[in-house]
């Protein structure tokens, strides 16, 4: 073994969730930290994504606490038109790769070891072949690794002479092909559907293999500013309504639906994934040109003119263009302890928002004084796959949020937050506004948590 790098953290990741939970340590205490990451670059996914990929969140929720992302801009052309920017992929590497360069790293107290991997125990090597030991307090770990189509081979057999690219390819293609066939049914496949629709591929020219129908987001709802702040709280106050009138997971869905709180892009679908993707009004209308939906479950193999299905067999004529859109994103791992002794694993509290969360863990770390405390703060909210994840996720955070609430300190740093969409919807209110919007959610959440209870008891 090399040298030894003495550290209060070991942060194993430098993706989105552990560049926001060092960032906000580094800023509410005076802790070192070692960043070890595989990668060339921070960023995490990101730094391989689709070159056409963007945040479907705004860009205001997104990043670290003490840097913003983006101008606050309003799109005035384009799918969203009328919503708050949604950062490129181009954007967000950049910025992170100044929240290391220009933040982080003058500090003097964060150490980065890009391109190095970690093998456990504080045991680090880096590309130069060095061996370093990290001793540290604290071992802090993402519990998801993401996993976008470029990190994997496709999961179902494809024979020689097929033409397949995951969604990085698609802007290198220029001859252009009879059919294009996009595999995957989450927002990777979406945006790699619009993506060709954008580009002057006429629906007519595609097919798009779908084994689940998904719900989806209005982004309409989850928006910054003044000037969206009454459709954000009507969209949480129809949230919670629809809990409250439900009679049944049917029932409850139906309501979300029909108070606008959640979408699909075939309504005559039952969905049976959600995944918290986000779509504009425009972009649905530009999905739903899309006919040649094949719903025969997952791809076993694909070649030459013929996709192998789970429940049949589809011909392909012409020449066809395979893009892969099946990778898991986030993975199945179960949700765990937070704060478990030596070891920290960064998970969302708050429903859809990793980095908030991040943030989050280590204002509670920097802030409370024991694991019992601190993970009282931070019930893990889990990722969602299916549509009772939505009722999970729902019920987890409102148990957050109480517990936030129930804190004055807690809640003016929750309530100050740059990732936290509530912020953004309180920001602009009067004091007493503010108060009444707090008090109505601290008496509602607890009767809503217990039709909760009783409607995931029927799962």
């Amino acid at each position: 073994m090399g040298r030894t790098l003495q550290a209060d953290y070991l942060v194993v990741g430098a993706g989105a969730m552990g560049l926001a939970f060092t960032d906000t340590l580094v800023h509410e205490s005076d802790a070192t930290v070692v960043m070890v990451d595989r990668n060339d670059q921070p960023g995490g996914h990101w730094t391989t994504a689709y070159p056409f990929v963007r945040l479907h969140q705004p860009s205001a929720y997104y990043g670290v606490n003490s840097r913003h992302l983006g101008t606050d801009a309003v799109d005035e052309s384009g799918l969203n038109a009328g919503y708050y920017e949604l950062a490129s992929g181009a954007e967000v590497c950049g910025y992170f790769d100044a929240v290391m360069r220009r933040d982080l790293l003058p500090t003097g107290r964060v150490t980065y070891l890009p391109m190095s991997e970690y093998f456990g125990d504080g045991r680090v090597r880096t590309f130069g072949g060095e061996d370093i030991e990290v001793a540290a307090r604290r071992v802090v770990n993402s519990h998801v690794e993401v996993i976008v189509p470029s990190m994997q081979p496709p999961l179902y057999a494809v024979a020689p002479g097929v033409d397949l690219v995951p969604p990085n390819g698609l802007p290198r293609m220029r001859a252009p092909r009879d059919r294009y066939v996009v595999v995957g049914a989450g927002k990777t496949a979406m945006d790699s559907c619009l993506w060709l629709l954008q580009h002057g591929i006429g629906p007519e020219r595609l097919t798009w293999i779908k084994p689940r129908e998904s719900w989806v987001l209005d982004r309409a709802a989850i928006q910054p500013g003044r000037q969206f702040a009454q459709v954000v709280l009507r969209d949480f106050s129809n949230q919670m309504a629809a809990v409250q009138e439900a009679d049944s997971l049917p029932d409850l869905f139906g309501r979300l639906e029909a108070k606008g709180c959640l979408q699909r892009v075939d309504r005559s679908v039952e969905p049976t994934m959600y995944r918290c993707a986000i779509l504009s009004q425009a972009e649905l209308a530009e999905l739903r040109r899309i006919t040649d939906v094949v719903r025969m479950g997952r791809v076993q193999s694909v070649e030459p003119g013929r996709i192998t299905l789970d429940d049949g067999v589809r011909d392909i004529e012409g020449s066809a263009l395979y893009i892969d859109c099946t990778a898991d994103g986030l993975g199945k791992k179960p949700v765990t302890t937070v704060f478990d002794g030596k070891h920290i694993s960064l998970q969302t509290v708050r429903t859809c928002q990793p980095t908030f969360s991040a943030a989050v863990i280590a204002h509670v770390e920097a802030t409370y004084p024991d694991d019992d405390t601190r993970n009282a703060y931070c019930e893990p909210v889990p990722y969602p796959h299916d549509p009772i994840d939505w009722l999970r996720m729902m019920y987890s955070f409102n148990k957050n949020q109480l517990q936030w609430f129930s804190d004055p300190d807690m809640l003016a740093w929750v309530d100050g937050a740059r990732l936290n969409a509530l912020h953004h919807v309180t920001s602009g209110a009067s004091a007493r506004a503010r108060d009444r919007i707090i008090s109505m959610l601290g008496k509602q959440l607890p009767l809503v948590n217990q039709k909760l209870e009783a409607l995931l008891a029927q799962a």
